[in-house]
């Protein structure tokens, strides 16, 4: 054959196109990981909590043995016993009600609802009207007065057919459907409507939840008053509503509203607290904070303030607010996660942890003392016990060694404008010669929904750890688009997905490059999947001059083939232009480098048909590429085993045998 199956040139994993060359390759990067590992102790200590006359221990085993630290003075023991109580789980619920059933609180009513077209209650009807069915659902005021039910637009969800053609207990083909609503497809709105027992209708202003993408937590506040959450389909407006079924009143009780969007699912949302008030969050001064909100005066009071971002709620009990944060400490990655508590009746916030790091926190069953793990990708993790009441360290559990470890390089330098700082890690390849230069090959993910770099310590990164380990240099970055750093660095993704960030890329690339003559910036590739896959092609279309090759996986490459919620939270509703030009399929004519294809033939995720449509193009405007159609595969094929064989192959091919110049 060609190639021999497995090699180790230049110090690095060479597969190679010999058939069942794949379990040898992967058993080479097992012990390579496993290598990796063994160099660094006490990774990560899982805690369990033992109390004993009224003090909590913390219980662990690390490279020293088993042991017992106090959380009262620090002091710690060997362990004799077994292992204690696990850790507490900390929850954020907002605590509205679910459904109550037909029959009525007091048992003296129930609902009827014949064929979804009406709905009755004694000797009175109500008929749904044309286009629109009833829910089966019926939530009753707790005065058993009045009563929720949904109308629902009677229109059909779209549906994708696929064929599984290697079905594992079955020699023939299989067919099934996927319901799966794209952008731009009608939706199947549900609109509450309110009766009272005699019959009388009251409904929310119909002003107040126009062009709906969903109606959502539908709640009983008391025995007058139901609340429910609005969001804008395009995601222009995010309301929390309030219906007095007495009066027939709608009222807003919060609101966002934003010209382009607002990430709903990420950075909005509601905690009912004591005393009439709300613990809003919102983005509305440019950074994602914490608002307390009177839900009857609408008078709004922030309570965290600055450039950076409240990552997640963790727990709200009493006046106290966990959360997650980043971004609070100017002289730290802003994309490291810190923690903190906040009296909302005070204002005054508090942070539990201080590293220069990523943190991960570990509760005590009271929830008075935590374990904080953490860590940087060039920094083994530290394992600290904390005092929950002022945040102090107790002790230091264990520091992990860090002799001989392998870690990727951090590099910063500023974005396109030269306004923002742009973050990521280098891999260096196995057996590394600096005298040498390697080729580059870009790990991408650019969705306007998350940041992708590590933030913590990992002794091995999968398949980025893979792709170094078979000789190229690994690059990973987080570009203007994506999340995390204020509103305005991630509206730039604004009905524009197929910039992802290359031009912030590009030059992050060859700025590392000017300090690093060891990265080849004639051989430049990347790799990605989903929305990474849509990058992948969209950079060999739009700047093949930097980007020779790349290997895409079930790419959504065009955003009207994709799920609703996902892509008209960025490209927004009604569909317009913006979505022809950022189609990956209607421009594939500009290809010029080197391209390698795959998807999953039962990809319920991402519609198969985004990429054989690319694949369409591709043969009708006579360019080359490599394309592979997996059988039984689902969403994110391209990191099976033999898929990840194929796309270090593929690397390999395009930028030359050897690899180092």
């Amino acid at each position: 054959m060609r190639f021999a199956c497995l090699m180790l040139m230049a110090g690095a994993l060479v597969a190679q196109g010999e058939h069942g060359s794949t379990d040898s390759l992967m058993e080479g990067f097992r012990k390579l990981a496993d290598e990796r590992r063994a160099l660094v102790k006490d990774e990560r200590l899982p805690v369990t909590w033992e109390e004993r006359e009224g003090t909590w221990f913390c219980l662990f085993n690390d490279s020293q043995g088993k042991a017992e630290v106090s959380c009262a003075d620090g002091s710690r023991a060997e362990r004799k016993g077994g292992m204690g109580k696990e850790s507490l789980k900390l929850e954020s619920k907002s605590g509205f009600k679910d459904w109550s059933g037909f029959r009525s609180w007091d048992e003296k009513h129930s609902v009827s609802i014949e064929k979804g077209k009406t709905v009755s209650l004694g000797d009175w009807k109500a008929e749904a009207p044309e286009g629109w069915i009833w829910d089966k659902r019926i939530q009753w005021s707790k005065n058993s007065r009045f009563f929720q039910i949904t109308r629902v637009r009677d229109v059909s969800e779209r549906e994708v057919h696929y064929v599984r053609s290697s079905p594992k207990d079955s020699l023939q083909p299989e067919h099934f459907i996927n319901r799966y609503p794209k952008a731009g497809d009608e939706l199947r709105d549900r609109v509450p409507v309110i009766f009272r027992i005699d019959g009388k209708k009251i409904e929310v202003d119909p002003k107040m939840i126009e062009n709906p993408y969903s109606i959502s937590k539908v709640h009983w506040l008391d025995e007058n008053r139901l609340r429910l959450e609005f969001i804008e389909r395009g995601f222009g407006k995010y309301r929390l509503l309030e219906l007095n079924v007495e009066t027939g009143a709608t009222r807003v009780v919060a609101e966002e509203v934003d010209e382009k969007f607002i990430h709903v699912f990420d950075k909005c949302g509601w905690w009912s607290l004591a005393g009439g008030k709300i613990l809003w969050r919102s983005e509305r001064d440019g950074w994602s904070h914490l608002y307390l909100i009177d839900e009857k005066s609408g008078e709004r009071k922030q309570l965290t303030k600055g450039k950076w971002v409240v990552r997640g709620i963790n727990q709200v009990k009493g006046d106290e607010v966990i959360f997650s944060l980043s971004g609070y400490h100017a002289d730290q990655d802003p994309y490291q996660k810190h923690w903190a508590t906040l009296n909302w009746r005070s204002g005054k916030m508090m942070m539990l942890t201080e590293g220069d790091g990523t943190h991960d926190l570990q509760w005590s069953p009271d929830g008075s003392s935590y374990v904080d793990r953490w860590s940087r990708p060039d920094h083994p993790p530290v394992h600290e016990l904390r005092r929950k009441a002022d945040g102090k360290l107790i002790a230091e559990l264990s520091r992990a060694s860090s002799k001989d470890a392998i870690n990727p390089e951090r590099f910063v330098t500023k974005d396109r404008e030269g306004r923002y700082d742009i973050h990521g890690l280098i891999w260096k390849p196995v057996g590394f010669d600096p005298a040498k230069k390697y080729p580059v090959v870009e790990n991408i993910y650019a969705g306007p929904h998350g940041a992708f770099v590590p933030k913590d310590w990992r002794s091995w990164h999968g398949h980025i750890s893979e792709m170094a380990a078979s000789g190229f240099v690994v690059v990973k970055l987080d570009g203007r688009g994506t999340n995390y750093r204020g509103k305005e660095f991630q509206q730039f993704a604004y009905k524009n997905l197929k910039d992802s960030g290359f031009p912030d890329r590009k030059k992050w690339i060859s700025e590392a490059a000017e300090s690093r003559p060891w990265m080849d910036l004639e051989r430049v590739g990347l790799y990605g999947g989903s929305a990474g896959g849509q990058s992948t092609l969209a950079a060999l279309l739009w700047h093949p001059e930097f980007y020779q090759a790349g290997a895409a996986d079930c790419g959504c490459h065009d955003n009207r083939m994709d799920k609703i919620w996902w892509n008209e939270q960025w490209m927004d509703w009604p569909l317009d232009e913006s979505y022809a030009a950022n189609s990956n399929t209607e421009h594939v004519k500009l290809l010029k480098g080197k391209l390698f294809l795959s998807v999953g033939e039962v990809d319920t995720n991402v519609d198969p048909s985004s990429t054989m449509q690319v694949v369409d193009a591709l043969i009708r405007a006579d360019k080359d590429f490599e394309f592979h159609h997996v059988p039984n595969g689902r969403h994110g094929v391209g990191e099976s085993s033999y898929m990840r064989r194929k796309r270090i192959e593929f690397f390999q091919r395009a930028f030359g045998g050897g690899l180092t110049r």
